[in-house]
């Protein structure tokens, strides 16, 4: 075989994705087919990278955001040489393979972030580009660019249909995030057919009013063309930059080319035949040349780069050692050298000084405080940065002009924004947070999803957390959020119930490797009373805060969560006025509490304590796994009104009288159903 053209590497793409979803029988051949070309060129001629080393710190980043058509990156990544074989290629959507039906962070070598919900890979795009850029600004000096690399997103019309593609484009106009480079796979199809049905935008002037540079008309199987568009693209430092691709789907497909056929299913025995002769490919299936294979790999090419830029960064470290030192530590997600002591400080201190105040407000002090202590920290909210209190004194905003800025307007995004906080937690080097009302997390929810499916830490800072926010209304009054937010996978969620908790849920988030949801309140709430011991136990996501029956077995147990806590605890004082003494738990957080150990969970809620009510202002099902069929939730069944707060609770029912009736109610049918059980078992029946 003489010497591979660009033709043949991009035909071993084809090749692998066309036999690796035959193999499957299922997947999309036709993405990968007509977007092979683009990735040849990209790969082979620009994108800088380490096959044997996929996390070197400089790295070009690409993403695949049309993620159905994952087989184009397996390819890529396995013809480069990275760690993915030809059996792994083989095993596409196999259980527990390396080549799963979409693009899986942690799966594959090599991924960047996972993708295949459409437009969600875009935003991860510009979320990296925001973090190359706020680390650059922040770490590089003259003469030593330690931070310089670009984020390459591939994208298709499916993405461009999302309406958060129109999120994030629009705010990477706006922040002049001139190091991201799109490819805007234009074949005109989708799985419904052809999309002039449905989607006419006129791209390019679509992107020109966001602020980007757009290159068009570009043939995206021209390799020449699509190569000097790449150069051009890196010339413009000040915008990002859309190439818009004129591609046909399934393209070497003689008798599927250009239809829906190709994309979301095997093209079948005889036309894979009909291909291999269409474009005179006449290896079996799975069999790439070695002069193929040679020409594709990158990984001495990755080797010469990865040693210059260790070169570069030793003599860095020379002249720059306190910042080549926290670089690295925030690379490696690690916490200032005293950060366990000053850590724990606020707590105490806000345990002393006894302050009643919304918990967003308390929220608020303990970002003066972290975001002081950890410059890795990046902020923002979605248009309610006064509401949210997600600033904090001393930051600064990051803008075009200013990439040193560590908080983001992200505008009305929330959706966007929580994609964007995605890339940024990918990158590594930074820990994201973003405020909105908790309603709003369901315009986010798909993003959080991927975080918990990623396992990032990002923080979502969700204030106005119940009924409580008040005039605004049922439209602004969560009620089904929160306990749907507990049932996602690696979730974590606190609510806390007042400064003191707030600080212990901050801190949780910051520590932890994975999405955590603060749930905040707008009104005011109770500073509560506890001691050193109790101080320590807030951690493990519930404790008992309040026991009337001290040393005794409680009548009942009340369990709170927020501005609930402080409801639960004046019922308490009411029964105990009564000679029914409870024992009142507050559970910040159900998924921390959940993996105690039996010991200290039996602690807290003894099982033979079955008189159980739990308080919250949300939507009452979840608790029945705490409180059981003889238990009581004092909860919601109905969404809101628009009234001052509490009017709003009175007319929920959310009272300390209807928390002691209930209370009463669950000791007495408790006790009824023991009396009868106890009869039932001395008449021997």
């Amino acid at each position: 075989m003489s010497l591979p053209t660009c033709r043949d590497r991009a035909d071993a793409i084809r090749f692998l994705s066309i036999d690796a979803v035959q193999k499957a029988n299922s997947g999309h051949p036709g993405m990968p087919m007509g977007m092979a070309d683009i990735a040849e060129v990209l790969w082979h001629d620009f994108l800088r990278h380490h096959p044997n080393n996929p996390n070197w710190v400089n790295r070009d980043r690409f993403i695949l955001s049309n993620g159905h058509g994952a087989m184009l990156q397996y390819a890529l990544l396995h013809l480069t040489g990275y760690p993915l074989t030809i059996d792994d290629i083989k095993n596409f959507r196999q259980l527990h393979s390396k080549t799963p039906g979409h693009p899986e962070f942690g799966d594959t070598p090599g991924v960047e972030t996972t993708t295949g919900p459409l437009g969600q890979g875009l935003g991860n795009a510009v979320g990296m580009a925001i973090a190359e850029r706020h680390m650059a600004a922040e770490f590089n000096r003259p003469d030593f660019p330690i931070i310089d690399h670009y984020t390459y997103c591939f994208v298709g019309d499916g993405c461009l249909m999302e309406g958060v593609s129109h999120e994030v484009c629009s705010l990477a106009g706006t922040l002049g995030l001139g190091k991201l480079i799109v490819f805007y796979d234009d074949n005109g199809i989708s799985i419904d057919g052809e999309v002039d049905g449905w989607f006419r935008d006129n791209t390019p002037l679509r992107f020109q009013a966001y602020g980007w540079h757009v290159i068009t008309p570009v043939d995206g199987h021209d390799s020449e063309v699509l190569r000097k568009a790449i150069i051009e693209a890196q010339t413009v430092t000040d915008k990002p930059t859309i190439i818009c691709c004129k591609t046909t789907i399934g393209w070497g497909s003689p008798n599927l080319a250009g239809t829906a056929d190709t994309h979301g299913a095997a093209l079948g025995d005889k036309e894979v035949a009909a291909v291999r002769t269409h474009l005179n490919w006449p290896h079996e299936p799975f069999v790439i040349p070695e002069e193929i294979y040679a020409s594709w790999d990158a990984r001495e090419q990755g080797k010469v780069r990865e040693e210059e830029w260790n070169v570069l960064f030793n003599q860095y470290q020379d002249r720059y050692p306190e910042l080549a030192k926290e670089l690295l530590r925030r690379l490696e997600k690690g916490m200032p050298k005293d950060w366990q002591q000053q850590a724990g400080t606020l707590a105490l201190n806000l345990n002393e000084e006894k302050q009643s105040i919304a918990t967003r407000k308390a929220s608020q002090r303990c970002l003066d405080y972290y975001a002081n202590l950890l410059p890795e920290m990046m902020g923002g909210s979605a248009d309610l940065t006064e509401s949210n209190c997600t600033n904090w004194q001393g930051m600064k905003i990051f803008s075009a002009d200013f990439p040193e800025g560590r908080y983001i307007h992200y505008g009305v995004r929330e959706f966007g924004m929580s994609t964007i906080m995605n890339g940024i937690a990918l990158y590594k080097g930074m820990i994201p947070f973003g405020g909105t009302f908790l309603t709003f997390s369901d315009y986010a929810r798909n993003a959080i999803r991927l975080a918990s499916l990623m396992q990032q830490r990002v923080i979502y800072v969700y204030t106005h957390d119940s009924i409580g926010l008040g005039e605004d209304g049922p439209t602004h009054q969560p009620v089904e959020q929160l306990p749907s937010l507990r049932l996602m996978p690696g979730l974590s969620n606190w609510r806390p119930c007042d400064t003191v908790e707030t600080a212990v849920a901050w801190r949780a988030a910051l520590e932890r490797q994975g999405p955590t949801c603060l749930m905040l309140s707008r009104q005011v709430l109770p500073f509560q009373e506890r001691s050193s011991e109790q101080l320590q136990l807030i951690q493990r996501g519930g404790y008992t805060l309040v026991d009337y029956a001290e040393d005794k077995c409680p009548d009942a147990i009340l369990i709170a969560t927020g501005s609930e806590v402080g409801i639960a605890i004046e019922a308490a004082k009411q029964l105990k006025a009564e000679e029914i003494y409870v024992r009142v738990v507050s559970m910040p957080s159900t998924d921390v509490f959940l993996v105690q150990d039996a010991n200290y969970r039996d602690e807290v809620l003894p099982d033979h304590i079955v008189a159980r009510v739990a308080v919250e202002a949300a939507a009452a099902d979840y608790w029945y796994k705490f409180v059981g069929i003889q238990g009581k939730v004092v909860g919601l069944d109905r969404f809101g009104a628009s009234a001052p707060a509490k009017d709003v609770f009175r007319d929920c029912e959310v009272t300390v009288a209807r928390v002691v009736a209930m209370t009463k109610e669950v000791i007495y049918s408790v006790a009824k159903l023991s009396h009868r059980f106890s009869a039932i078992c001395a008449s021997g029946s």
